[in-house]
């Protein structure tokens, strides 16, 4: 047993729904800070949040999380009750602990706009302050941009393949916890989705919400008819039905019926679509398309759910199923084919001077870094270049400033006002990173489908602080 553990264990419980605070964090960020408290390193400190390489699986990713990462800022202090948990521990001096009573953050970001693709080894977010502060926020702010980057950038890959078809988040009941799955319905929308069954993320972020039934609700009435007939007579708009419970080409054949006993006593039809969940999906929805057809209700839509991915989804549609929605939960909220990044956050300058770490397989570069995206005259991504903060290079500098001093140095963009920003860059990808096939991209030769160069200046940086580090 850890001494954190021995000293700390007790019953002190989060409790359901429990606010997360400042100790979400690891242990080591702490004990790290009283070293730089007790020798005196306030100096300033430039840190940068990265993903080092791409998955396999993935083209480009989506910065996603900004929002929820600056909130966590502007809240950063430590109320009393965390104070005595850290001082029960018995590891932190009276005087380090009297010092984050009173700590703020104070320091400035820059960040990519949210929705907007990057590479690998590119800076996402770049924050510069005080030693202690810059090093306390590492933790929660991967922990909060990870999440929403991860899902966003899955949820993208649905987005290209559905090609206008309605995509709707069905996947709280499989997130990790209440937090990813509302972060990830958010995520989700700001990638592309239409709409999500989470209600809460209405309620949070105004994401559009949609629903249908379950298939208790069938199975808790006397037949599948009279619960079709109770769920359209207990709706004020077009709802949706669920035809696979019992037989779903039968359940078709009801809905047909059960709108044309609406339309003969002069009453709203009120259903909208059918959901099929089960079972070979693309004959299913041919099947009940041809039903629904010739039983002259044409204008019902049809929604596939069940275990999709993205794979699926492009075999189907490249077979022309007939679908309009499809409904996607597990394999999206938990990334399932790649359900964690390589992201980092790695300091690259302090007390104005270059530090870079030189890890086999983890090397980074050094100093205040900007991202710059050269286009072409249509507005497609032609290639990147990390470079020098204040180098003339070609391109539009990606990191904007978005905190000065602790606060938000302007306006953040909302959901909506993001989730267009996202789709005008989905559409200037090259098409070769808009296909779920993998295409390698080798940003340190800046070759590859999506070349990601370095700047000469900046090679010349990390070879001069090299050369100083082999001397010593």
């Amino acid at each position: 047993m850890s001494q954190a553990q021995s000293a700390g264990g007790g019953d002190r419980a989060a409790g359901v729904g429990a606010p997360v605070g400042m100790l979400m964090t690891d242990l080591y960020q702490f004990t790290m800070a009283q070293v730089y408290f007790e020798r005196g390193m306030h100096a300033e400190a430039v840190f940068d949040l990265f993903v080092r390489t791409l998955p396999r699986t993935r083209n480009f990713l989506l910065s996603v999380g900004l929002a929820q990462a600056l909130e966590y800022l502007q809240a950063f202090r430590f109320d009393a009750a965390e104070i005595d948990y850290l001082a029960g521990l018995g590891l932190f001096s009276r005087a380090f602990l009297d010092y984050l009573a009173t700590l703020r953050f104070t320091g400035s970001v820059l960040a990519m706009p949210e929705g907007t693709p990057f590479f690998a080894g590119e800076p996402i977010v770049r924050v510069t302050a005080p030693l202690i502060e810059a090093q306390l926020i590492e933790s929660r702010l991967l922990n909060l941009m990870h999440l929403q980057t991860l899902i966003a950038s899955k949820a993208a890959r649905f987005v290209l393949i559905a090609a206008g078809r309605r995509l709707v988040d069905f996947g709280m009941r499989r997130a990790h916890g209440a937090e990813a799955a509302l972060y990830g319905a958010r995520a989700a929308y700001l990638a592309g989705f239409d709409s999500t069954a989470t209600v809460q993320a209405g309620e949070r972020f105004g994401v559009p919400l949609s629903g249908t039934m379950a298939h208790s609700f069938i199975e808790a009435h006397i037949s599948e008819e009279d619960a079709f007939r109770s769920f359209v007579d207990a709706s004020s708009r077009p709802t949706t039905l669920l035809l696979d419970t019992y037989d779903c080409e039968r359940a078709a054949r009801r809905v047909v019926q059960l709108v044309r006993e609406r339309r003969a006593a002069g009453r709203p039809e009120r259903v909208g679509a059918v959901r099929i969940d089960s079972g070979d999906l693309a004959r299913a929805a041919r099947n009940v398309r041809q039903i629904l057809d010739q039983g002259d209700c044409g204008a019902i839509q049809i929604v596939l759910s069940g275990g999709l991915d993205e794979q699926q989804l492009q075999r189907m549609l490249e077979a022309g199923t007939p679908v309009d929605a499809f409904g996607v939960g597990t394999d999206l909220m938990v990334s399932q084919d790649t359900p964690a990044l390589d992201m980092a956050y790695k300091l690259a300058s302090y007390g104005g001077e270059p530090r870079r770490k030189r890890s086999p397989g983890k090397a980074t570069l050094p100093g205040r870094k900007q991202v710059y995206r050269l286009r072409a005259a249509s507005g497609e991504f032609l290639r990147d270049c990390i470079g020098l903060q204040g180098e003339l290079l070609e391109g539009e500098a990606l990191l904007q400033p978005v905190m000065h001093a602790g606060r938000c140095s302007m306006a953040l963009a909302s959901l909506a006002d993001a989730r267009r920003h996202c789709q005008q860059q989905l559409g200037r990808l090259p098409p070769v990173l808009r296909r779920l096939e993998a295409a390698r991209t080798d940003a340190t030769q800046g070759s590859g489908p999506y070349p990601v160069q370095v700047s000469g200046r900046l090679l010349e940086l990390a070879a001069e602080f090299d050369a100083r580090d082999r001397a010593e």
